[in-house]
């Protein structure tokens, strides 16, 4: 095995980025050349499978002792596993649910931590052409029955400890669960109609065979909150692993020698399509870190695991922002080249301290879980516009477009025209349905356009600038106003760390705009301090955008994911049902 100094990359020096000219690289691409790519490196085994695309095809040539995946446990301990070690425990896993009976298109759900068996476990039922869920850990009782009875889950892998808190009592009520492969975290016996999964793993001797996998074939679903009701389950193909690959290449720049972290559980889509699929089938190493947040923590794993290329959050930036840059600079990162976030709109502030912290900017994406990868980027090799979600990857078709009354879609050709943000049917991870909600899956789209209910523009340079949810936009006196531009207003203020901006019924302008401010620590809340932020905003955006009203709190309500959730502002600010909130951040 090689040893984890030999992997790391020296400091950025010469070398040169995977997308040099944009313009060409986007006359140049094609997915079916990005596939065959792909394709070929199977030598046509085992079909089109997304697990073995991404670990097995390394474990029998250079990659099979190279560090695929460094565990860092939360109370210290670390694991490593190299290349042909994951892809021998993935099709143990395999194996296990083969002898359990569990079928191909039957449903997985993985409720755990960042733990190693949750990686081992989602390659492994991928090979066994199950339909996977990784599931948010700090989810409750009842958002984990929600998702198993929505998603017809047979097998459940989670951690004895929280199979005890959040699964046991309702067991009963999910009729379709057979089979429960624990993880063991505490000194207790089994819990009854259990399984111990790391017993079952060493008995899985007989090798396992991937069989061949259609390339249209279900492979993971995500659940996205709904505003109200129950969650959407968005269905993605074996396929979406061609635009995993090739975006991870483009838009975060990944290569070979890299030593990757991304931060997102893969409860997140996030966490599974850049947090597990690309970076392994890309063979760099990757580093999971079980804990939660910690600054200092992140500012250690930068420096002592050497990191290269890092992938996070807005809010996880924000939360670094507040201790300045002082304690990032206590830190030597050398080998940090290239800073990626993801989530919600990052806002210019954050940009600019990437720049004074480690003297890389921080390259905003855009995308949904519907699209299951990277649709727009801030390119290594492209100037960056703070505050842009830069320019569509090759192989993208991006438009700005006005929904009309027939169910159609206009095309806006004219720069810095507010439209909503539209992309052209065909990438390989484009979402295949709504899980049991094919009629809200069609209205999604207007001929081959996916309406993606992001309101945005497009400026001359063809960067596109996000504006807001549809459903999040203010309308004032006849003006259109956009929640994150007047957020990214206040945020320029050097009191502020956040804001979160909703419309407020008002019978004379419509919607008044209202702001909910979280102030950075040493600043202490007062009438003074929310009069001067109003007249701030007002000397910004003028009148006629400016919030009217502005209230001082703690903290906002995000998903996990970093989102702020302005319709939660808006709903417990009118006294409205609060709709789904399973993916709320807990306090």
């Amino acid at each position: 095995m090689a040893s984890f100094a030999e992997i790391i990359h020296k400091p950025e020096t010469v070398r040169p980025p995977n997308l040099e000219d944009h313009r060409l690289a986007c006359a140049a691409f094609s997915w079916a050349h990005a596939r065959h790519a792909l394709d070929e490196s199977l030598e046509g085994k085992a079909g089109f499978n997304m697990a073995t695309l991404a670990v097995d095809r390394h474990a029998h040539g250079p990659r099979a002792a190279k560090l695929a995946l460094r565990w860092l446990g939360k109370s210290g301990a670390r694991r490593d596993l190299v290349y042909a070690e994951l892809a021998h425990l993935s099709s143990r896993f395999a194996r296990v649910l083969e002898d359990l009976g569990v079928n191909a298109g039957e449903h997985v759900f993985l409720l755990c931590g960042r733990l190693p068996e949750l990686y081992v476990s989602l390659l492994g039922a991928l090979k066994r052409e199950c339909v996977v869920t990784p599931l948010f850990s700090a989810f409750g009782p009842e958002p984990i029955a929600t998702r198993l009875s929505l998603g017809h889950g047979r097998v459940l892998v989670t951690t004895t400890s929280l199979y005890r808190r959040k699964v046991q009592a309702m067991r009963a009520r999910l009729s379709e669960l057979q089979h429960v492969l624990l993880i063991t975290d505490d000194d207790g016996p089994l819990p009854p109609d259990t399984l111990d999964l790391r017993s079952l793993l060493d008995a899985a001797f007989t090798p396992y065979s991937v069989p061949p996998t259609d390339a249209q074939a279900p492979a993971l679903l995500h659940f996205t909150s709904g505003t109200t009701g129950q969650p959407k389950g968005v269905m993605h193909v074996h396929e979406a692993i061609v635009a995993h690959v090739a975006t991870a290449r483009m838009a975060l720049d990944l290569q070979d020698d890299d030593v990757y972290w991304c931060t997102a559980d893969p409860g997140w889509v996030t966490g599974t399509s850049y947090g597990i699929l690309a970076p392994l089938a890309l063979g760099v190493t990757m580093i999971v870190d079980e804990a939660d947040f910690d600054a200092e923590r992140w500012y250690t794993i930068l420096e002592e695991q050497r990191v290269s290329v890092w992938y996070t959050a807005p809010t996880a930036v924000r939360m670094m922002m507040r201790s300045g840059t002082s304690a990032a600079r206590a830190h030597h990162c050398p080998c940090l080249r290239f800073i990626a976030s993801v989530g919600e709109p990052l806002n210019p502030q954050a940009v600019r301290w990437g720049l004074e912290a480690f003297g890389l900017p921080i390259h905003d994406n855009w995308w949904q879980t519907e699209t299951g990868g990277i649709m727009i980027a801030n390119f290594r090799s492209m100037d960056i516009k703070p505050g842009s979600m830069g320019k569509p990857l090759p192989g993208i078709t991006a438009a700005i477009v006005e929904r009309l009354a027939d169910g159609s879609a206009r095309e806006i050709q004219q720069s810095d025209t507010e439209g909503e943000l539209a992309l052209r049917r065909g990438w390989p991870s484009m979402f295949r349905a709504y899980m049991g909600e094919d009629e809200r899956y069609r209205k999604c789209f207007a001929g081959d356009w996916y309406l993606t209910g992001d309101r945005a523009r497009r400026d001359a340079d063809g960067y596109y600038w996000f504006v807001g949810r549809i459903d999040d936009m203010i309308k004032s006196s006849g003006h259109l106003i956009g929640p994150f531009e007047v957020e990214s207003a206040l945020m320029e203020h050097p009191a502020v760390l956040e804001a979160g901006v909703i419309g407020k019924p008002d019978p004379l302008v419509g919607e008044l705009v209202k702001a909910f401010v979280v102030l950075r620590p040493g600043t202490k809340a007062s009438e003074d301090v929310r009069r001067d932020l109003l007249g701030f905003a007002r000397k910004r955006l003028g009148a006629a955008v400016a919030p009217k009203e502005l209230e001082l709190v703690d903290m906002l309500p995000r998903t996990r994911s970093g989102k702020i959730l302005r319709r939660l502002l808006r709903a417990r600010e009118l006294g409205l049902p609060e709709g789904d909130i399973s993916t709320l951040e807990a306090a």
